[in-house]
């Protein structure tokens, strides 16, 4: 199916992965529509850690400076047991000199509105939700719940674990619970343990709590315990997780006594082994609907907007835009399928319950949690953003597309 340059290309998804895309492509002068299934864009209430590849993607879009006139940079990301002990210690300030970007923590919503405004004059539909699409030799047409319909050259998928483009192209997803749930908040407040630029996780007995400060005064956190899917929390969760993490270290207490019961929010953790295919014809895939990343290691808005730009970078060339599509996924599939399994991996490991293996694990982290993970995390995840960093910042070899 040879079509030439595509010109219209539709976007499935408004999240932070179809915002991207969609600017990525508009810079480049194609025309996006972006379809949302909800009633309206849905901003929600968490924080999201950016690593420096993120950022460079980020910088590339032509929004960084708005993101960082808010975000918090952080220099030292730190990890300690429940009882406040180190267990290592990543100077992701050094970042700064080797790529020319720092390492952000930010809103969603806030990182969400940038991306939501840079499109100018972009078609954004909501209460549009995808239930069926077609292609042929011209084109695709989606078709929509309320019984509209979409023409375009091109069809992106970017709506999601849950996508409703995925399964129509493949079946049902085969999406795994994690076996622990994440308890996720925001506590406006300022602590004397919680300086500008924080980043802490802290380990227990199959539970985890995380926090940094995403804008000033305000700092986000999430509780994760291992447990059973499909739950639900009544009146009385901020005072239940206070319960789990009674006598921890630090600030802990003192940020869920500072965050308004209807401010936390709770899911269960999902995944899905990587894929061989992420499309078919004129439909791809891009951000969770590809590659669902588990947040344990920081990367999924990440690759979403990575995602967004490798996308506009083939489909503008020249040539067949099927093609390039194929090009897109090739590439990505060999960038995300080992972010995807080693964020799997820690996440078992910071669900460790029994006693001797959790001292087998901080003993582990002891010894390898630092300059050997940081050097790998830089490897692995980081280096690959040097394709979008400025000149004076490249590293003179250009980094691989996959660990």
């Amino acid at each position: 199916m040879a079509i030439g340059r595509a010109r219209r290309i539709l976007i499935a998804g408004g999240g932070i992965g179809g915002l991207s895309a969609a600017l990525a492509l508009q810079r480049r002068g194609f025309e996006t529509v972006v379809f949302e299934r909800a009633d309206s864009l849905r901003d929600g209430g968490a924080g999201l850690h950016i690593w420096t590849n993120g950022v460079l993607a980020l910088d590339c879009l032509g929004v960084a400076g708005r993101v960082l006139e808010v975000a918090p940079v952080q220099h030292v990301a730190h990890f300690t047991t429940w009882r406040g002990e180190v267990l290592g210690a990543w100077p992701v300030g050094d970042f700064i000199e080797r790529y020319g970007a720092p390492t952000i923590a930010v809103e969603r919503s806030v990182l969400h509105g940038v991306l939501r405004e840079a499109l100018d004059g972009s078609p954004l539909r909501t209460g549009a939700e995808v239930v069926s699409f077609d292609q042929d030799a011209d084109g695709v047409t989606v078709r929509f719940a309320d019984g509209s319909s979409e023409r375009g050259d091109l069809l992106i998928g970017a709506d999601g674990i849950h996508g409703a483009v995925r399964d129509h192209l493949f079946g049902p997803a085969r999406n795994r619970f994690s076996g622990y749930i994440a308890w996720r908040g925001r506590a406006p407040m300022e602590h004397a343990d919680i300086p500008p630029g924080t980043f802490n996780a802290v380990f227990g007995p199959g539970t985890r709590f995380t926090y940094y400060d995403v804008a000033p005064g305000l700092v986000h956190w999430m509780s994760v315990a291992n447990g059973a899917p499909g739950g639900r929390d009544g009146a009385g969760a901020r005072a239940m997780l206070l319960r789990r993490h009674e006598g921890w270290a630090g600030p802990v207490a003192d940020i869920l006594r500072a965050t308004p019961e209807e401010w936390i929010l709770r899911g269960d953790v999902e995944g899905r082994k990587p894929e061989r295919a992420w499309g078919r014809g004129r439909v791809t895939l891009l951000g969770d609907a590809a590659h669902p990343i588990t947040f344990n290691i920081g990367q999924g808005a990440c690759q979403a907007l990575e995602d967004a730009l490798v996308l506009a970078e083939y489909l503008d060339q020249p040539g067949d835009a099927v093609a390039a599509l194929r090009r897109y996924e090739a590439e990505r599939r060999a960038r995300t399928a080992p972010l995807q399994k080693i964020a799997w991996r820690i996440g078992k490991m910071g669900a460790l319950q029994n006693p001797l293996l959790i001292r087998v694990r901080e003993s582990f982290m002891r010894k390898n949690w630092n300059t050997k993970a940081f050097r790998a995390a830089e490897q692995g995840q980081v280096a690959y953003g040097a394709r979008w960093a400025r000149p004076a910042h490249r590293p003179a070899a250009a980094p691989a597309t996959a660990d």
